[in-house]
Formats: structure tokens, C-alpha cells, sequence
């Protein structure tokens, strides 16, 4: 069981209530928004990281109109790897390659049933994936690339 930071704009609030009544299994909280009034995706992504990366959230989810916009601002978080992510695979890809700690998701290019999908895969899926530890040895070496890059 993981405890979920989830949090989305006006855009992707349908599909955020939806997921967080959907996902069983988990602990949600919950950072918003809840009207359909125009808000800024980077200060939800901007609670949900900090959970995250605080330890206070074991994963985030950020859900806008097409996703991209919540994983460009998420991914400017140090110790944040932020997936866009459109399909089963690409979920369950995000998390056995990338160990991605949050999920980026698009409710207006995403069914909520194929969302639900998505967030249940990656949530089921561990990083190396069903590899060995060469497998998975690879992948952490690739992501510790990545959070070095943070530093340039």
C-alpha cells in the first residue's frame, strides 16, 4: 500500500476525483483543485512534488488537460522523475526503466477506465521489472544519470 500524492488543474479534475475514488489499495491526499474555476498546473504540481520528495507522499500523480504541462513543471523538482505517460505501456515502462516517482496523466487525451489502467500498472510495477539484478542494475545506473543532471 502506497500513500499517493494526488493533485490536478481545472483541466483534469473529473479524472483526479476519479481516480482517487477508483484506486483501491491506497492512501490518497488529495491537493486539488476541486472547481472547474482556471487555475495554474504548476502550483499542483508543485504540492505534489514536495510531498513526494518530502517523504510525506510515497508517489504523486498530476493529471491536467494533455499531462505534459504537469510533467514539465514536476520534473524541475529535484529527486522528481515525472512520466508523461498515454498507455499501459508507457506506465509500466515509466516505472521498471525510470522508477518514476510520479505519474503525469492527460484527462483530456485519457479515458478515465484506461487511466485507471495505467495508474494500477504502474502502481503494480517495480523497477528492473521481472529482470535480474544486471536488468536492474542498468536502470538505476541510467537514473543516476538523470539526477545528476540536476546539478549542471
Amino acid at each position: 500500500m502506497a500513500n499517493i500524492a494526488i493533485g490536478s488543474d481545472h483541466a483534469g479534475r473529473v479524472l483526479k476525483d476519479f481516480l482517487h475514488n477508483n484506486v483501491k489499495g491506497h492512501v490518497f491526499e488529495n491537493f486539488g483543485t476541486e472547481g472547474s474555476e482556471s487555475v495554474d498546473y504548476p502550483d499542483f504540481a508543485e504540492k505534489v512534488c514536495l510531498a513526494v520528495r518530502e517523504g510525506k507522499a510515497d508517489l504523486g500523480i498530476l493529471i491536467c488537460g494533455t499531462g505534459i504541462g504537469m510533467s514539465l513543471a514536476a520534473n524541475k523538482y529535484k529527486g522528481i522523475r515525472a512520466a508523461h505517460v498515454e498507455s499501459i505501456f508507457t506506465a509500466r515502462m515509466a516505472k521498471e526503466h525510470n522508477d518514476a516517482n510520479v505519474l503525469c496523466i492527460g484527462e483530456r487525451v485519457t479515458g478515465s477506465e484506461n487511466a485507471l489502467l495505467m495508474v494500477r500498472t504502474w502502481l503494480d510495477s517495480n523497477l528492473g521489472g521481472d529482470g535480474d539484478e544486471g536488468v536492474k542494475s542498468r536502470h538505476k545506473r541510467r537514473i543516476g544519470k538523470i539526477h545528476a543532471l540536476e546539478e549542471k
